[in-house]
């Protein structure tokens, strides 16, 4: 080549210039208060102070501290206070969730220890709206077996249902008494037992016995036993009273039972089921008396 030649311009590639990359927001963590947890100390103690509350207003009547009336009422009131545990503690617990969490093993604590308590006495409320409102149990409603050691308490026949229910107009307190328990107890009645009364009341004593109850009377030729069991926290005492006669054969025995509660105008059907456990054992099969 002669001469001065220009040279075409090269086209030189342009620079790559990165996209820049977009920003990813830095997800922080939900902000959890782990300082004081002042609604989880006060479930906890709430919960625990009704398990604590009713606990001592039971084993402080038991112990002779204050009247029944007054450890019956604390034990209300305890109960009480544990629904209003378990509904607070549910409703912290939705709070906190709606606020992104949070403490939750006191809270738990207290509505557990709330739940147990709450659902123990439950289980006497059920029994109560299941059972009639009377305390005198007898399997001979006519005739029931007198007590001789104790003293058949003076309120007997107060507060016995029925007093405004047209189907007993007319009735005696203890008329009504004998109609609202053979509604509720018709299967107690007396039973034969095919062994003479000295056995039957031997064999009374040895079941009384083994159950802790405190033996007051057992006599064989009169056919009479007394005892009293002493149940619960609270320490309730039934006074109890068997009567045993011989059959017209002589060959065997009828048992009459009685179980009657010294306080209270309910007894939850404590001494129903005292008498049929009672008199299962004593006869290994109850049969009725004819």
């Amino acid at each position: 080549m002669s001469g001065d030649q220009t040279l075409p311009p090269v086209n030189e590639p342009d620079p790559v210039v990165a996209a820049p990359m977009p920003k990813t927001p830095i997800e922080t963590p939900a902000k959890i208060t782990t300082s004081s947890d002042w609604a989880g100390k006060l479930v906890l103690a709430a919960g625990v102070g009704a398990v604590i509350w009713g606990l001592s207003s039971a084993i402080g009547t038991g112990w002779g501290l204050w009247p029944w009336r007054t450890g019956l009422t604390g034990v209300t009131w305890s109960f009480f206070l544990a629904i209003a545990v378990i509904l607070a503690g549910l409703a912290l617990g939705y709070r906190a969730k709606q606020n992104g969490g949070g403490p939750r093993l006191l809270r738990w604590a207290g509505m557990a220890a709330a739940v147990v308590y709450a659902g123990w006495i439950g289980t006497y409320i059920v029994a109560d709206w299941s059972s009639p409102a009377i305390h005198d149990i007898s399997t001979d409603l006519a005739d029931p077996p007198g007590f001789r050691e104790v003293a058949l308490r003076t309120d007997n026949w107060d507060d016995v249902p029925g007093v405004d229910a047209p189907e007993m107009a007319g009735m005696n307190p203890q008329q009504r008494w004998q109609m609202v328990h053979r509604e509720a107890y018709g299967d107690i009645r007396s039973v034969r037992i095919n062994e003479p009364v000295p056995s039957v009341i031997a064999k009374a004593e040895r079941l009384a016995q083994a159950r802790g109850w405190d033996v007051l009377t057992a006599l064989p030729e009169e056919g009479r036993f007394e005892a009293t069991e002493t149940r619960s926290l609270f320490r309730f005492k039934d006074d109890i009273v068997l009567r045993v006669r011989p059959t017209e054969t002589g060959e065997g025995s009828i048992v009459d039972m009685r179980s009657v509660s010294r306080v209270g105008v309910s007894d939850l059907g404590a001494n129903a089921d005292r008498v049929r456990s009672f008199l299962a054992d004593l006869s290994g099969t109850v049969t009725a008396a004819p």
